[in-house]
């Protein structure tokens, strides 16, 4: 995702400053004076998946290939925001396919997963849009994605339990009707 720079108007630092004040900090202290813009910058950044049109990234990189074999990126990392507490989630997606005539550029799977990612996010959801998204431009005969991530918002608050991942998985099409490519799809994410 690209830099973000300060907005004209931007509301986040004035909201950023009260936020410290009712936590009972002071804003002027010399660690926290910039905090809010600070703040502000990361919030644009992690969240400026709003602005962008999955199809956009996936579109331009759609090229016609008689190949028609299971496609698996694996281990792509990201990192999101969960949308009940703001709290950071974040660990590795994997995207399989099963072309129907047409491939996608390496690259532009985990651009789509960072789309989605830096959005405020449900895991269940993000692995559904990932699903959707790469099925609705590709028009594969299948897709299957599984995410595996850590909440901080489990960790860190609530029941205090660091270490516990949440595994989640879409599949559409083939992966879904077809035992044994599902089976071929999550036998190869397993693989070291």
């Amino acid at each position: 995702m690209a830099k973000t720079k300060p907005r004209p108007g931007d509301q986040i630092p004035d909201l950023v400053e009260a936020l410290l004040v009712e936590l009972g900090e002071d804003p002027e202290r010399q660690g926290l004076k910039a905090t809010p813009e600070r703040v502000s910058r990361a919030l644009r950044q992690l969240t400026d998946g709003y602005r962008i049109k999955p199809e956009d990234v996936i579109s331009d990189a759609v090229f016609d290939q008689d190949y028609d074999e299971m496609v698996v990126v694996k281990d792509i990392p990201f990192y999101s925001l969960c949308e009940h507490h703001m709290l950071p989630f974040f660990g590795t997606c994997h995207v399989g396919y099963l072309p129907r005539g047409k491939v996608v550029g390496l690259s532009k799977i985990p651009r789509l997963v960072g789309v989605f990612a830096h959005r405020l996010q449900l895991q269940e959801r993000m692995t559904k849009e990932i699903a959707e998204a790469l099925n609705g431009t590709l028009s594969p005969k299948g897709v299957g994605v599984v995410v595996e991530a850590r909440h901080l918002c489990m960790e860190m608050r609530g029941v205090e339990k660091p270490g516990g991942q949440l595994i989640t998985s879409c599949m559409l099409g083939t992966f879904r009707k077809d035992p044994r490519t599902r089976a071929e799809f999550l036998g190869l994410v397993r693989r070291p």
